[in-house]
């Protein structure tokens, strides 16, 4: 019975729990993986505890958006320390296992370069207090009021970005319009959109953010209006 298969024996299970949480495997060793977790308690095991890992260290940091050369510079470095640290394996050994499963002998330095790699990341960012636009960027989750969906701003120098995800339809002859409050009443922007079949949009605010409250979102005639004529749906408090 093979160590793959059943997940029976520590030695054969677990090298790909670390890759497989960081999101560093190929589309085929993740189909593979997922298929070997379904009947291996060990590997559960292992990825269960690396995600509480991953998703309780960032948590420590404020929310901000990392520049995408920060994640690939933190991969490097999980790959450079993987291969320093795995021990030789044997040509039967390494033929025995084969295919994507023939680095299982990495687990503990992928394990250890995980943690690793997510406390640098949270250190990074929480350090990252100015200087940069990356280290003014920030995350905002805004209370959605319609029946279903989720909206979060991603704020950065001054500007920002509306991600919605599973909001509802508008009927044919209406749209969303994103809206900007300062002081007094809501300012209308020209920031008119729909969501696809599946609710998602994204949307860029038009012009500058600063000095906003508050970012608003109604559904308003095709075309657009120049007061809301209905209550908000969206509402992102910025201060």
């Amino acid at each position: 019975m093979s160590e793959q298969g059943t997940g029976s024996t520590s030695e054969g299970c677990g090298g790909n729990a670390a890759p497989y949480v960081l999101g560093a495997l190929t589309e085929e060793e993740h189909v593979e993986f997922v298929a070997h977790l379904q009947s291996c308690a060990i590997c559960r095991e292992e990825v269960s505890a690396l995600e509480m890992v991953a998703n309780a260290l960032p948590a420590a940091a404020p929310q901000v958006l990392a520049p995408v050369e920060l994640k690939d510079r933190v991969m490097a470095t999980v790959r450079q320390e993987a291969s320093l640290s795995a021990p030789a394996a044997s040509p039967r050994r390494a033929q025995s296992r084969g295919g994507s499963f023939g680095w299982l002998q990495w687990r503990p330095a992928l394990a250890g370069a995980l943690v690793a790699a997510v406390v640098a990341l949270a250190v990074v960012l929480a350090g990252s207090g100015g200087g940069s636009g990356a280290a003014r960027a920030r995350l905002v989750h805004a209370q959605v009021l319609a029946p279903t969906g989720t909206a979060t701003i991603h704020l950065s120098e001054g500007h920002a970005q509306l991600d919605v995800a599973d909001m509802p339809q508008t009927t044919p002859n209406r749209v969303y319009e994103v809206w900007l409050k300062r002081n007094g009443a809501p300012q209308p922007t020209d920031a008119l959109f729909t969501v696809s079949s599946s609710g998602d949009a994204t949307v860029g605010v038009p012009g500058s953010v600063n000095g906003v409250s508050e970012i608003l979102v109604t559904s308003e005639p095709r075309g657009g209006s120049r007061v809301p004529t209905r209550s908000p749906v969206i509402v992102a408090r910025l201060s």
